[in-house]
């Protein structure tokens, strides 16, 4: 169990009991993690898959029966439902280039460079992470970004928790390779003369 387990665990009681307040809070501990993993799914449509999936939870939250991990995974669930909902209309409905006036009014951004870069390196390895095979993404992302152990994380994803280890130790030691080839520096071609 994490260090916010045991307080997730209370927030959600007390949210069921209709504490809006416990809500938020419960959001805001699970959320960062929960869009990371929607991210590393669906990439820049993460926030609407993610909204979608916090309707959902919020709907259903008086079904959920559980304690802080098993939120986590409860949420956890949803989110990956409704990914791939989302990547299936994708694959029947090609998404269409925005106009210049729909660039036009999109609000404009205050990120600073420093966000600007952490949101770049991010960004950059969440590709990587898509770059995996499925069932391997899927497994690193759930415990490394979301934080579940090996049987929460076999339940999100229908398997057996030996299956997902072994497919998260698969995925992270070929994520390693993948980190340490886009580290390298070139190579110099040397002149034969």
């Amino acid at each position: 169990m994490g260090p916010d387990d045991a307080e997730l665990g209370s927030l959600v009681e007390r949210a069921q009991g209709g504490d809006e307040e416990a809500f938020a809070r419960a959001y805001r501990l699970v959320q960062p993690g929960l869009l990371g993993y929607v991210r590393g799914l669906v990439g820049e449509d993460a926030e609407d898959v993610a909204s979608d999936a916090w309707l959902e939870i919020a709907r259903d939250l008086g079904r959920f029966r559980g304690d802080g991990p098993g939120f986590r995974g409860w949420t956890a669930t949803i989110a990956r439902h409704r990914a791939l909902d989302h990547l299936r209309r994708q694959r029947r409905r090609p998404r269409t280039a925005l106009l210049e006036q729909d660039l036009l009014d999109l609000p404009g951004g205050h990120d600073t460079a420093a966000a600007a870069l952490e949101t770049l390196s991010t960004e950059q390895t969440l590709a990587l992470v898509r770059s995996l095979p499925p069932d391997q993404a899927e497994a690193v992302l759930l415990r490394v970004v979301v934080g579940l152990d090996g049987p929460a994380t076999a339940r999100v994803l229908g398997k057996r928790p030996g299956a997902v280890r072994t497919a998260g130790h698969r995925g992270l030691r070929r994520l390693a390779g993948l980190l340490a080839a886009a580290a390298e520096p070139p190579r110099r071609q040397r002149d034969g003369a």
